[in-house]
């Protein structure tokens, strides 16, 4: 008697469960409708092996053999490292931005004060964009779209808060310095970073590249950036993936805070540290950056740079916030992780693009930009939708593959498209069909609701 029908019907049974306990995760992650999808799949996906191993009859034997040869070839396709990107060169990168030029910036500068004037004279193409955007309500404006006064005057409260943090960034060290060896010096600050609740936490040379050159916010304005620290460290913490899902909705504004306080204590808890220490040090936080987090963190090793223009973490993608510190206690660089295939994985998604609702994020190739080959966001339509909702809106972290919750359901499939180019195309493609092209943003929780 042929072993061929067992065969066929064991892979029918572990098909089925595998998809039911993956509905059911997903269930358990929020996602109704996805859940919804993968449930609906479960059918589809198992009766073809069922049939093959419980009917009578020659053609479904063939039938057996088609999909078993179709499962070795699909193995053979994502298992190797077909066409495995090489470690992401290291990217370097011309003098960072001028504060004055981002977008918080300019949305600080009073019309008709002398800094306004100065501005625009030195920028006059960015006046008419900026008076259409300035004609919107504004961010965390009552009169915003998405306004909910509750959630939005919880974001302001946490704002408020990180604010209260500013003084702490930097102050004189100790008068007695404490040697240490850098190597255990950065072992136990990302180490303790990690521990009061950074979900990772590494080490670079600062570079001129990661600095602005002038200062743009507060008391820094107009100010040149003189930051001669030599190491870096760089944190992130998790974004609760239920309040992103809510996107572009209030929760979403509320978990901005929160994350940017939360880094920011850290930050500051670590700077403090060192200055006991005898050396000179900064915590670079929400509102008071001398720093581009971003790139420092790409440096570190923390992750990558993606299309949407947010730093790409291995295991959480954009759904993270970032804090650094800079300091003159020498350190040891962590290893840089250049991982190309973050990149690749982007170029064939476009995900974020097609959700953005203001379609900020460019699709295509990325280009050479300031001599760095990048995706570049329109700032300027980002923002302006941003003063229209009243939100920071988050649709493309939502939406990116790479935020799905750092599960047993995740995990196998991020450690494939890292290693194979068919698993990225096949990967995304299954993202498609459950999660959906344009993930549905999830409905607002009764308790953040006000009425």
């Amino acid at each position: 008697m042929s072993i061929l029908p067992n065969i066929f019907v064991a892979m029918g049974i572990l098909v089925g469960a595998t998809s039911l306990v993956a509905a059911w995760q997903i269930r358990r992650e929020g996602d109704d409708r996805a859940a919804g999808r993968m449930l609906g799949l479960a059918p589809w996906l198992t009766a073809p092996w069922l049939v093959a191993g419980l009917v009578a009859a020659p053609w479904a034997t063939w039938l057996g053999v088609v999909l078993l040869t179709a499962l070795g070839i699909l193995l053979l396709l994502v298992l190797p490292p077909w066409g495995r990107s090489a470690p992401a060169p290291d990217p370097g990168g011309p003098a960072c931005l001028d504060e004055r030029d981002t977008m918080f910036s300019r949305a600080e500068i009073s019309p008709g004060s002398d800094r306004f004037d100065a501005y625009y004279d030195r920028r006059p193409a960015s006046r008419e964009p900026d008076d259409a955007w300035r004609e919107r309500p504004g961010l965390l404006s009552p009169d915003a779209a998405l306004h909910d006064p509750i959630q939005f005057g919880a974001a302001e409260a946490t704002f408020e808060t990180v604010t209260a943090l500013h003084p702490l960034v930097e102050g004189e060290p100790a008068a007695e310095r404490r040697e240490l060896d850098p190597a255990a010096a950065s072992r136990f600050l990302t180490h303790w970073a990690r521990k009061l609740g950074a979900r990772d936490a590494r080490v670079t040379e600062l570079r001129p590249h990661h600095c602005y050159t002038v200062g743009g916010r507060g008391d820094r304005y107009d100010e040149p950036v003189d930051l001669d620290h030599g190491w870096a460290l760089a944190l992130t913490v998790e974004m609760d993936k239920e309040a992103v899902d809510h996107a572009p909705a209030g929760p979403v504004v509320m978990e901005s805070a929160q994350q940017y306080l939360a880094s920011g204590a850290i930050a500051v808890q670590l700077a403090i540290l060192i200055r006991r220490l005898g050396w000179r040090a900064r915590a670079h936080i929400d509102g008071n950056y001398q720093v581009c987090c971003p790139l420092v963190a790409r440096d570190a090793g923390l992750g990558e740079i993606g299309r949407m223009g947010l730093l790409m973490t291995p295991d959480l993608g954009p759904r993270v916030r970032l804090a650094v510190v800079t300091c003159d206690l020498p350190l040891a660089a962590s290893a840089r992780r250049g991982d190309a295939t973050v990149a690749d994985f982007c170029r064939l998604c476009e995900k974020c693009a097609d959700v953005c609702p203001s379609a900020a994020i460019p699709r295509g190739e990325a280009v050479e930009v300031d001599g760095v080959r990048r995706w570049q966001i329109d700032q300027v339509a980002c923002f302006g939708l941003w003063c229209e909702v009243g939100t920071d809106c988050a649709r493309c972290v939502q939406s990116c593959p790479y935020s799905h919750s750092d599960s047993w359901l995740h995990r196998p499939v991020r450690w494939l498209i890292g290693r194979s180019r068919p698993a990225r195309w096949l990967a995304l493609r299954a993202d498609d069909l459950v999660y959906g092209r344009r993930p549905a943003s999830r409905e607002v929780a009764d308790w953040r609701r006000t009425g």
